[in-house]
């Protein structure tokens, strides 16, 4: 069939598609989300079709962006429209909802049509959630890896060897790798950290760290700053390492489901070069992992996929039943580990936990009394004067202080109203409460806590503050925070946690962030 280009200036998210009258495409014999063949003189595309009755007239073919930069197209030129097959990697995925094992070369096949757009929303969805519902051994893990390191780019540093670390997330106000990075540099070893940003969180470490310096940083830059410095902390997204977990997160988002965790750390972490590796796994109620044991069945999966990839892995299962830190939101984040960093502050427990996590990564690197040379890295003054090179290299300013962090104008604290101890608090409440706040897009909103577990509360002292960029956000989260309980304050457990008198509507609280 012949018809006309239309050039829509569609991007269609990154695939090629185009788009049929329904009557072209009922005599072509191609129904929605089946695929076409356009040439032209000299050059042949495999498309995704769409049809309409009203965005293309009979007799012509519209066409989005992808497809008509790689066919150099231009307006109403005649082109040859066929039916074309469905690419081989349908029949995988219809293996995989079958329960099937896949192997390497199928793998690698469904990542790289992901990655160039020859997959539809709802195929990759169905990957997805096949995933999700048979889940993956560990050779399909390690293969899945592989074939995402291998469909991106790839960080080449001659110096050796490279460390690296990563933590699951799912607990608030963790800044660690703001202390971790600049330690371990300090210490001469480098460490190109790639982060990401937040997704179901108040910050990601991209988002903290973008407000000391730029993040995004493309992999020239990136290689760069760290020959220069032995660090960096960047905008994974920006250097495009494992394309694919980018495009597979927006299916596990909206379904709550994540069973690409593995394969996405991993393929991120080969991708740096990483000879050395601490994954470090919050553990407890509000973490994502509740108990030790769980733990300590995925520090295996992490150091069995680590060493058939090539790379050493150990696995720091931390306390995760309240936010690390005082401050959850960029800004306030960003400050506290600052503050840190100068031997300012009183978070003890991210000092104590950035310590622990450093510490192993030297002695993996044959720095005998890790935790020591940690320490002594942050005590003396190396780490802050390393993280301000890392700034500098990136192109923040490296005299920035504490001081200079704007946070949000409009403010409220909350008073307790009983006397007692603080018993627990609820992570995922106080994620969702500074994400209402405005975080992470408004970099100063966000929650500065007064008071953590075990701390002893007097009736009408503050528990925390709600920091907010705009009058607006602010009350939308106290508006929430009338049916948030944030905090338990008591003098002891109490044995009834609640009363059920209806039928109860559970939401799960879901993290994705790694």
């Amino acid at each position: 069939m012949i018809l006309k280009t239309v050039f829509l200036g569609l991007d269609a998210g990154g695939k090629a598609v185009a788009v049929l009258h329904e009557q072209d495409a009922e005599q072509l014999g191609a129904m929605s989300l089946a695929r076409i063949t356009i040439r032209t003189d000299v050059v042949e595309q495999t498309a995704i079709v769409h049809t309409s009755t009203d965005l293309v007239q009979p007799g012509h073919i519209g066409v989005c962006k992808k497809v008509w930069a790689a066919l150099g197209l231009e307006e109403g030129v005649d082109v040859e429209v066929n039916v074309a097959p469905f690419p081989a990697s349908l029949l995988f995925i219809r293996n995989k909802l079958m329960g099937r094992k896949l192997v390497y070369d199928e793998i690698l096949n469904i990542v790289e049509d992901t990655i160039g757009g020859k997959l539809s929303d709802v195929e990759i969805a169905a990957f997805v959630t096949a995933l999700h519902c048979f889940g993956l051994d560990l050779d399909e893990a390690t293969n899945l890896s592989r074939a995402m390191v291998k469909t991106g780019n790839m960080l080449k540093l001659d110096k050796q060897p490279v460390v690296d670390k990563h933590s699951i997330g799912g607990v608030p106000g963790d800044k660690t790798t703001l202390l971790v990075v600049p330690i371990i540099a300090a210490c001469g070893l480098p460490i190109p950290k790639t982060s990401s940003r937040a997704i179901t969180s108040a910050a990601g470490t991209a988002d903290r760290a973008e407000v000391l310096m730029p993040v995004s940083l493309d992999m020239g830059e990136m290689q760069e700053v760290v020959e220069r410095t032995d660090g960096c902390i960047v905008w994974g997204g920006s250097v495009h390492l494992a394309p694919a977990d980018d495009i597979f997160v927006k299916v596990e988002y909206p379904l709550s489901i994540d069973p690409l965790l593995l394969p996405s750390i991993m393929s991120k972490k080969k991708s740096v070069g990483a000879d050395l590796l601490v994954v470090d796994i919050p553990c407890g109620r509000g973490a994502k992992v509740k108990t030790i044991g769980e733990a300590d069945l995925l520090a295996k999966d992490f150091m069995e996929i680590g060493s058939r990839m090539g790379m050493q892995v150990r696995c720091a299962v931390t306390y995760g039943e309240q936010p690390v830190g005082y401050a959850i939101g960029p800004s306030l984040e960003a400050k506290e580990a600052l503050e840190a960093l100068m031997n300012r502050g009183s978070a003890s427990d991210v000092v104590e936990k950035a310590i622990a996590v450093a510490g192993m990564i030297l002695e993996m690197a044959g720095k005998e009394n890790g935790r020591e040379h940690a320490a002594e890295a942050l005590r003396s003054g190396k780490a802050e004067m390393k993280m301000r090179e890392i700034i500098e290299a990136q192109g923040g300013d490296p005299r920035i202080n504490p001081e200079d962090i704007a946070l949000g104008s409009h403010q409220f604290t909350l008073q307790s109203d009983r006397s007692g101890i603080v018993l627990w608090i609820n992570n995922a409440l106080v994620a969702d409460l500074a994400r209402f706040a405005g975080c992470p897009k408004d970099s100063g909103a966000g929650i500065l806590l007064h008071k953590k577990l075990g701390d002893i509360v007097d009736e009408g002292e503050s528990l925390f503050t709600i920091y907010a960029e705009r009058s607006a956000n602010l009350q939308h989260a106290l508006d929430k925070l009338e049916n948030f309980r944030i905090m338990g304050i008591g003098n002891r457990i109490e044995m009834l946690i609640h009363e059920v008198k209806e039928r109860p509507v559970t939401e799960r609280t879901f993290a994705l962030d790694r």
